[in-house]
């Protein structure tokens, strides 16, 4: 399943097109193919979301459901992810009103919806409600077994969560397929899943089976692609994060990009982050397991420049690059071409 190119979707994103928690929703805005009519955000309304996102894609805030209805949605997508994927008690009557106006439901959250006796009450024939994240069904025991595998497999890794490992491994694989390459990008989270209908919701997995998950990804895959971009998640730097030694086992990955936002100095607040240089030898020496598997190099930095304006982002990159001695650059906010090479180099 996947957001259809005829469907009309309204993302629901109150107070988060400029949090901390919207990625769901901006990332839908920004590559997804669906035919996106409103942005429902009640502290936006009415302004522009060009100017508020730097995604330019003329979409109308709006501040309710009710209010978007003008525009005929027929799916809502709960855009946000807060920390622990619980549904905050203020969209309740947002997604009431939503499956009572005969609009399917789209979840990315740990709260599952689709027996939810209120809202499945109300679905009419052909209404929805899609829980993304569920475990995949018959998924073993990792075997290490895409080592085997001729292609690539580039996984993105991070200091933190939320620094923008899936967008990186999109752009590489847009940047892949526009130099003819036979890429794909593997989806391991919610977001990822309702842009490409297929993958593994890694964080839904019981942790025993989470490599083997991902394992069995990769090997449907791997024979049929020269490229398979791993979508990154979680950091092996954050306490509460158990997803990224599992990609990193599950995938066998030839090569790492390391993804930092620019400027952060800690995870939470009693957590450093590292000297980059630091952090890339970690997620080296953890792939590489003392000699268990391959050497598996960082080759490049994906660096996360929202925040900064252009120049200060430019800047962020140059002292990056010198510091880490390796390919750096912002990949949403000025193209992969540069990680890209450093990929096929590497």
């Amino acid at each position: 399943m996947r957001l259809a190119l005829n469907q009309r979707v309204a993302i629901l994103l109150h107070e988060q097109i400029k949090g901390t928690h919207g990625k769901t929703g901006l990332a839908i805005l920004r590559y997804s193919e669906a035919q996106i009519v409103a942005v429902i955000d009640r502290e936006n309304a009415g302004q522009s979301l060009t100017e508020l996102t730097g995604i330019k894609r003329n979409v109308p805030i709006v501040s309710s459901v009710v209010a978007s209805l003008q525009y005929k949605p027929e799916v809502l997508v709960i855009g946000i992810a807060p920390k622990g994927g619980v549904l905050p008690d203020d969209y309740w009557h947002e997604l009431k009103d939503a499956v009572a106006a005969g609009m399917s439901l789209v979840n990315g959250l740990h709260t599952p919806l689709a027996n939810m006796p209120d809202l499945k009450a109300q679905l009419k024939p052909g209404q929805i409600i899609w829980d993304v994240r569920k475990e995949p069904a018959n998924i073993g025991i990792a075997t290490g077994a895409a080592r085997t595998l001729p292609c690539r497999r580039i996984l993105t890794v991070g200091t933190d969560m939320s620094v923008g490992k899936m967008s990186t491994s999109l752009e590489l694989h847009h940047a892949s397929r526009l130099r003819s390459m036979r890429s794909k990008f593997l989806a391991t989270g919610q977001t990822g899943l309702m842009l490409e209908g297929d993958g593994v919701a890694l964080d839904a997995v019981r942790v025993d089976y989470a490599a083997g998950a991902v394992e069995q990804m990769v090997m449907r895959y791997g024979k049929n692609y020269d490229i398979l971009y791993i979508e990154g998640q979680g950091s092996l730097l954050h306490p509460g994060s158990t997803a990224t030694l599992p990609l990193i086992r599950g995938s066998q990955p030839t090569q790492m990009i390391l993804v930092h936002r620019a400027g952060q100095t800690h995870v939470i607040d009693t957590v450093t982050i590292p000297p980059l240089s630091e952090v890339i030898k970690l997620y080296e020496s953890v792939a590489y397991a003392g000699g268990a598997f391959a050497p598996t190099k960082v080759v490049g930095i994906a660096l996360n420049t929202r925040h900064l304006d252009e120049s200060a982002a430019k800047e962020a990159i140059a002292e990056t690059k010198a510091k880490t001695g390796l390919p750096c650059t912002d990949a949403v906010r000025f193209g992969a071409g540069l990680l890209l090479d450093a990929v096929l180099e590497g």
